[in-house]
C-alpha cells in the first residue's frame, strides 16, 4: 500500500508541476484556481466512473469497498489529472497571449470532450476489471 501511495504523489506532483508550467505566464492566483479546479472535476468524474464500473461487483463488506474505490479513483484521478490537465492549461495559456481564439479553443476542448468520453468508457472497463482482480486475491489470501 506504501508503494501505490508513494506513486500516487508522484503522479500528482507530475501533473500539478506539468500544469502550472503550461499555464505559462497566467497569474498565480489563476493558476491555483485552474488546477484547484481541474482536480476536482476530474476526481467526480472519475468517482462516477468507479460507480458505474463496480455494478455488477459483489462486495462482501463495505469497508473493502470504501478502501478499493479510495485506491483505484486516487490512483485513476491521477492519471487522468496527468493527461488532461496540461493540455487544456496550454490551451488556456495560448488564448491568455493571443496566440488562438475563443473559439478554437472551444473546438479543441469539443474535441478533447469527445475523446475524454471514449476513454472514461475504456477506462470504466479497465476499473471493472481491476476490481475484480482485486477481490480475487483478496479472496485467495482469506
Amino acid at each position: 500500500m506504501a508503494f501505490i501511495i508513494i506513486v500516487t504523489i508522484i503522479i500528482y506532483g507530475l501533473a500539478i508541476i506539468w500544469t502550472w508550467n503550461s499555464l505559462g505566464e497566467i497569474e498565480k492566483p489563476k493558476k491555483i484556481v485552474v488546477i484547484v479546479i481541474g482536480m476536482l472535476i476530474t476526481y467526480i468524474i472519475t468517482t462516477i466512473v468507479f460507480a458505474i464500473s463496480k455494478n455488477g461487483i459483489d462486495y462482501q463488506s463495505i469497508m473493502g469497498e470504501n478502501e478499493i474505490r479510495m485506491a483505484i479513483t486516487a490512483i485513476f484521478t491521477g492519471l487522468n489529472l496527468l493527461i488532461l490537465l496540461p493540455y487544456i492549461s496550454k490551451q488556456l495559456n495560448k488564448i491568455h497571449e493571443g496566440e488562438i481564439e475563443q473559439k478554437e479553443f472551444l473546438r479543441k476542448m469539443a474535441i478533447l470532450a469527445i475523446i475524454f468520453i471514449i476513454c472514461m468508457w475504456i477506462e470504466c472497463g479497465y476499473m471493472k476489471n481491476t476490481q475484480a482482480g482485486i477481490l480475487r486475491i483478496y479472496q485467495l489470501n482469506k
